[in-house]
């Protein structure tokens, strides 16, 4: 379908808790780069910043930002251990992250294999706004106390 047909479910849900609770206190959490559970789009940038666009249209009608729009994205493009994927695959879906971020009028939340240091990098470069970390925390509850100390990890069993 269309991209505005593709768009349609996901505004009207979030208008509806817009409505209800607030634009300021909505996240929307989006993976349009992911390519695996067959779930592969054949413009994931396109579809991405036709999601952006409603978004930003969304906050400008209500006068205010969502909390974060939270985009995923492939692990390889920040993870070091990364295998079987070229750089050249790599600089393109990091583009493609780019345009997402370039686009989006509001705080931008990235996860992906991020460690500390390349967290620490990515905000400073102005990538992104916030990083979410998931894995690391299953096998280090204390992970912020850790990272604040230098504290070394336990590594998380995938």
């Amino acid at each position: 379908g269309s991209l505005e047909n593709r768009c349609r479910f996901l505004m009207q849900v979030v208008e509806a808790v817009v409505r209800s609770i607030g634009v300021d206190r909505v996240a929307i959490r989006i993976s349009p780069i992911i390519d695996y559970i067959d779930a592969t789009d054949s413009d994931p940038v396109a579809l991405g910043l036709a999601v952006i666009d409603n978004l930003n249209k969304l906050q400008a009608k209500f006068g205010s930002r969502l909390a974060y729009l939270h985009v995923t994205q492939p692990r390889y493009i920040v993870e070091e251990t990364a295998n079987n994927v070229s750089d050249n695959e790599k600089a393109v879906q990091a583009q493609m992250m780019s345009k997402l971020r370039e686009a989006y009028h509001g705080n931008f939340m990235s996860s992906g294999g991020y460690t500390k240091e390349l967290g620490v990098q990515a905000v400073a470069k102005g990538e992104v706004d916030l990083i979410a970390i998931g894995r690391m925390f299953i096998s280090n509850l204390d992970l912020v106390e850790r990272f604040k100390i230098d504290a070394p990890l336990n590594k998380y069993v995938r």
